[in-house]
């Protein structure tokens, strides 16, 4: 465990007052910067199910995805923030971190966990499991409080904490630089500053979510970690989706499972699938109870990921590949 003493303070509010928005009322806890895994706490790098934790996670990069570049990795624990360094600790210090990110027993709360994943399974064959996803987690509360979102309605992290139901606070970061060392204070605290509400929005979401909220949340937290990841080869190394559990309200409708697929797009084809200025897509989200993902920029370019209920994504299926048949 880090034993030098911290340059660096942050706040890392834990719902004390509910309803009420954050504060930093409490004391201060230290940020530290990982260079060697054996300054991370020893609960983080051996997971037990004695010892069962919930950790703020987040990652920094540059293009952040299976060719961009994991520069930092970020742990909010109650008491302290590491600051993992890729760039200076190297590979080995990621690998020593895998058993805590694969493990079932640290719940990972994290915003949008797509490209973390993916950067952490091509760079370093790091399967994220178990993770609180508080993108999924909005659309969720969303949806139970009548408010179902729209296609490619998705809760950006910034606006999330600006939201007075959860914290209440307007968070400014500079990303540009995560490459350059030593870390800057404005890097410091930019990457901080991504973690330490975290805990905080993990408690009063929970509160919120329903039964069978949770059993959406946990299961699309394992298909979002795995959609970018996912092809024909490795898909039994993933663990297995969370199972429908048995003690649902009676009165509530029965889930449906839920699953993805991925679709390959022969080449000169995305063009119809997505359609002029987004058209087709946007019509296939409209249409469909699924979220459809597209690579873009940062890839992969030829395939299309479909997320949501067993009837929803056959029929975005269906509709994908009419497109494609268009002339």
């Amino acid at each position: 465990m880090a034993d030098d003493p911290p340059s660096h303070l942050a706040h890392v509010p834990l719902p004390s007052n509910p309803g009420g928005l954050v504060s930093d009322d409490a004391p201060p806890v230290p940020i530290y910067i990982i260079t060697e895994a054996s300054q991370l706490p020893v609960e983080f790098l051996e997971p037990s199910p004695e010892t069962k934790l919930v950790i703020g996670f987040d990652c920094e990069g540059v293009d952040l995805c299976r060719y961009g570049t994991l520069c930092i990795m970020q742990i909010a624990f109650p008491d302290a923030i590491y600051l993992v360094d890729a760039i200076e600790g190297g590979d080995m210090l990621i690998e020593a971190c895998k058993p805590a990110l694969e493990s079932r027993y640290i719940t990972k709360v994290i915003h949008d966990c797509k490209r973390d994943s993916e950067a952490l399974y091509f760079q370093f064959g790091i399967k994220l499991h178990n993770v609180m996803d508080t993108q999924i987690a909005y659309t969720l509360i969303e949806e139970q409080d009548g408010r179902p979102k729209g296609p490619d309605d998705y809760i950006s992290f910034v606006s999330l904490l600006a939201d007075p139901r959860y914290c209440g606070i307007t968070l400014v970061t500079d990303p540009k630089f995560w490459k350059y060392r030593p870390l800057s204070d404005l890097m410091i605290r930019a990457a901080a500053d991504d973690v330490r509400f975290l805990l905080y929005i993990y408690h009063k979401m929970m509160e919120k979510l329903n039964a069978q909220s949770l059993w959406n949340l946990a299961v699309r937290g394992e298909l979002y970690c795995r959609c970018f990841c996912i092809n024909d080869e490795n898909l039994a190394e993933w663990p297995a989706l969370p199972s429908i559990p048995d003690d649902l309200p009676v009165d509530t409708e029965a889930p449906e499972e839920e699953i993805l697929s991925v679709l390959d797009v022969p080449p000169g084809k995305m063009g119809r699938v997505i359609g002029k200025k987004g058209a087709s897509i946007l019509a296939i989200k409209e249409s469909c109870n699924a979220e459809i993902l597209i690579g873009g920029s940062k890839g992969p370019p030829d395939k299309v990921f479909i997320i949501g209920p067993v009837k929803q994504v056959r029929k975005a299926e269906a509709m994908i590949r009419g497109r494609m048949l268009d002339m």
